[in-house]
């Protein structure tokens, strides 16, 4: 079985993206796939999920019954935001029926956390404002202000920091990426503007410069993990999801990444997979796949569609 087909006998969520990423398949047999995403497989499994009042897990960023956070630093995943990011990750149709009354639901009902704000409005946190505007911009809902603040939050260094409100002064990679994806799907879905644009630009080049993974000023590695791959990526950094921000901005390939994609291809097994390397620790609502040290169609998928566009220049 090659790599391919590997991919392709599985979910529809991953399916249906191999059909229009890798296999170029005519785009009647990609929709008629996409649509099943909702309706069968995790998309549909994860959908059930929610509440009466559109909400997962009661909360926000947070779901409603709060624990103890346990020793090892998880989370749980389980709330409206994660979920949505999933559904994102799958690729449901933000245009069905069904997820335009599920995202009205969660614009009406849901409420930050931290100060009650509705959920397409900002919380003052830029790393989760990114995801906010990120999923509003797919499921076409106004974040407009919320892209106003982050480009008002926007660091000297040209990144974001999530304590940026309490006073920090230089950027954190796991923020920025988030806010980067945020405001790339905003330009998508509506244009964006001259500032947000800029901004945008400056965030691309403190993450270019630094090679995706090493100090300005040193050249160390900053954080090993950043080495390791998984899916779900959550609010984390590591070096396939700046390849996939990148991959997805759609310009030509930058020489400053070229050591990023050398580790990238490095991971490759001989039968053509890449593993599941680091997941992020906490409470879910199903797993996607094995576990850590096993295959992962996820990111042999991701991997595949980034050295696609690194080595033959294709537009996502």
């Amino acid at each position: 079985m090659t790599a391919l087909d590997w991919l392709l006998d599985s979910d529809p969520s991953i399916r249906w993206q191999v059909l229009h990423d890798l296999a170029g398949a005519p785009a009647d047999v990609v929709a008629a796939e996409r649509a099943r995403v909702a309706t069968e497989g995790w998309g549909a499994r994860l959908l059930a999920l929610r509440g009466a009042d559109g909400q997962w897990a009661g909360g926000a960023y947070f779901p409603a019954r709060r624990v103890e956070t346990p020793d090892d630093g998880s989370q749980p995943w389980t709330a409206t935001t994660y979920s949505l990011l999933q559904l994102r990750d799958f690729g449901v149709d933000p245009d069905s029926d069904q997820m335009r009354r599920c995202v009205a639901l969660v614009r009406d009902n849901c409420r930050w956390e931290e100060g009650g704000q509705p959920y397409f409005t900002s919380e003052v946190e830029p790393c989760i404002n990114g995801m906010a505007v990120g999923l509003g911009a797919y499921f076409g809902q106004d974040v407009d202000g919320v892209v106003t603040r982050l480009v008002r939050e926007q660091l000297d260094d040209g990144g974001w920091n999530c304590w940026g409100e309490y006073g920090a002064v230089v950027s954190s990679v796991a923020t920025t990426i988030n806010v980067l994806e945020g405001l790339l799907a905003h330009e998508r879905a509506s244009g964006g503007s001259a500032e947000s644009k800029k901004a945008r630009r400056r965030g691309e080049e403190y993450l270019l410069e630094r090679r995706l993974f090493r100090r300005k000023s040193t050249g160390e590695v900053i954080d090993p993990a950043w080495l390791q791959f998984t899916f779900p990526t959550r609010w984390h950094y590591d070096v396939l999801r700046a390849l996939e921000y990148f991959r997805s901005a759609g310009d030509p390939p930058d020489p400053r990444m070229a050591e990023a994609i050398e580790l990238l291809r490095s991971k490759r097994r001989p039968d053509g997979s890449w593993l599941l390397e680091n997941t992020h620790p906490g409470q879910v609502h199903f797993e996607l796949e094995d576990g850590d040290g096993q295959p992962s169609r996820w990111n042999t998928f991701r991997a595949l569609r980034v050295l696609q566009w690194y080595e033959n220049g294709t537009r996502p």
